[in-house]
């Protein structure tokens, strides 16, 4: 009989375990880190022999900063996670003539930069040109990376930030409100034909989702956005079981001071006519928003700024159809839709190759609108208040590169009733709904804090707060000729 608890079952266990670790490892090969991006490579000489011995450095053009890296034994090197961006790669080695390489990184993707070392004086600075065209080869992912001038360029209707995806192929917006009530003025994202409830919405590597209905918890103004990635399959093992993931990351301050301002109207002037109800009265609509931005450096080369804010004021009215008889007394209710949202976020090159940044978005919205389950004019005003706060900090140590990520996101819904806000003309008795048709579950009329229900169940005022906290590590390292990734959240 075997002892199960003898050394060399424990030895065996061991090597199991070990070699588990190294095939997760492994399956993580080539992918970015916390949603940002990053750049690895090999430097050789003109041989194709690596440089053990070369140092490479990394430089925003941005913002000045630089990351300072020793290759491996392999002459393998990796940035870990830096910001979407243009990029200077020199390598430089002792008795070679030293290189660089301008590179632009995409959120969500490596970009590979390998040197090719001739030998000289190191004084002597070899320029390499970019290529005009990226082809990403380290990545099997299936994805769009939408980059900031596709953002500021093309018209949005709305200026809702995820309407740009439809330029990918087989990607389609799903109304919040399909998922919820409470989810008015909000979106995902269809891939697929696959349902939007369980796409995954990260900004900056946190998860900005509701787990709990669905879409997300808060709307980004696109002027806010550097980039967004759309990862279609192959997913990163990080985004667990979502269908689909968004992938963005938000604009940063640089030593240019940049700015904008906007203003934006649409209404139904000019347009064709909405229908009329059967009393004659037509619907109408118009919707104004309005913004500005700024961004530029607090300390050159050492702290950054950027600040969005921008304000939605929609204002509609729409024809609430009674069923025959009652459909003479069809009533034209009024639904305002107002919304705001700011974004702030500071960056800090602090000492050697680290990088932090705060952020803070704040956001809400209000809408009024009729009770959905029923031929209604029971008006319910529901209010989504979101708070996020952001830590991020990336540093390197050696062959090693490293993540870490601290969110904490409050959001806080309200339900009310709203029909003493209705004219007298559509309401005849204030503070009370009415409601014509069949009594449905959910059919109710409400009266100050009462609520009177055809049904077994029924919809009052409540409040709904959420509260996401979350600590996320990302970590890599170079190893011979292999990149391992780490990942813990």
């Amino acid at each position: 009989m075997s002892n199960s608890n003898s050394p060399r079952s424990a030895a065996i266990r061991f090597v199991l375990f070990v070699a588990m670790i190294l095939l997760g490892s492994i399956s993580l090969l080539a992918q970015s880190t916390v949603g940002t991006g990053s750049i690895q490579g090999t430097v050789t000489d003109q041989t194709g022999a690596v440089v053990a011995n070369a140092k490479v450095a990394i430089t925003n053009k941005a913002t000045a900063s630089t990351i300072h890296l020793t290759v491996s034994s392999a002459g393998s090197y990796s940035s870990g996670a830096i910001q979407p961006g243009d990029y200077l790669v020199r390598a430089e080695a002792k008795g070679f003539k030293t290189v660089e390489t301008p590179v632009t990184v995409q959120v969500g993707n490596t970009a590979t930069v390998s040197p090719k070392l001739v030998i000289g004086q190191e004084s002597q600075v070899i320029e390499v040109q970019g290529s005009a065209v990226a082809v990403n080869t380290e990545q099997a992912t299936v994805q769009g990376v939408l980059n900031i001038d596709q953002i500021e360029n093309l018209p949005v209707n709305g200026r809702n930030f995820l309407d740009l995806a439809q330029l990918e192929p087989g990607v389609q917006i799903q109304e919040g409100s399909t998922f919820d009530p409470t989810k008015n003025g909000f979106s995902s994202i269809s891939f697929q034909g696959r349902f939007g409830r369980t796409a995954r919405i990260e900004v900056d590597g946190v998860d900005v989702s509701d787990e709990t209905t669905g879409a997300s918890t808060q709307n980004i103004s696109p002027s806010a956005i550097h980039e967004f990635q759309l990862p279609e399959s192959l997913l990163d093992l990080s985004a667990g079981s979502a269908s689909s993931t968004v992938n963005i990351i938000t604009r940063s301050g640089s030593d240019q001071l940049h700015g904008a301002a906007f203003g934006v109207y649409r209404g139904d002037q000019g347009a064709a006519p909405l229908p009329a109800s059967s009393a004659g009265s037509n619907s109408s609509f118009q919707r104004e928003q309005f913004g500005g931005n700024a961004g530029g450096a607090i300390i050159k080369d050492k702290v950054f700024l950027f600040a969005d804010a921008e304000r939605t004021q929609q204002n509609l009215t729409s024809i609430e159809p009674f069923s025959f008889p009652f459909n003479t007394l069809d009533p034209v209710l009024a639904q305002p839709y107002r919304e705001f949202d700011t974004d702030e976020r500071v960056d800090w090159n602090m000492r050697g190759s680290t990088r932090a940044f705060y952020r803070f978005n704040y956001y809400q919205n209000s809408d009024m609108r009729p009770d959905g389950s029923a031929t209604s004019a029971q008006q319910l005003r529901s209010t989504n208040n979101t708070a996020t706060n952001t830590l991020g900090v990336d540093f390197n140590t050696g062959v090693y590169a490293h993540s870490l990520r601290f969110e904490y996101l409050k959001l806080r819904n309200d339900i009310s009733d709203a029909t003493s806000g209705l004219n007298a003309a559509d309401n005849p008795i204030p503070g009370l709904g009415i409601n014509i048709g069949a009594p449905t579950a959910g059919n109710c009329v409400l009266s100050g804090a009462s609520s009177y229900c055809g049904g077994p169940s029924w919809l009052g005022p409540q409040k709904t707060d959420q509260s996401d906290k979350l600590a996320r590590y990302d970590g890599s390292r170079v190893l011979g000729e292999h990149l391992f990734f780490s990942h813990r959240g």
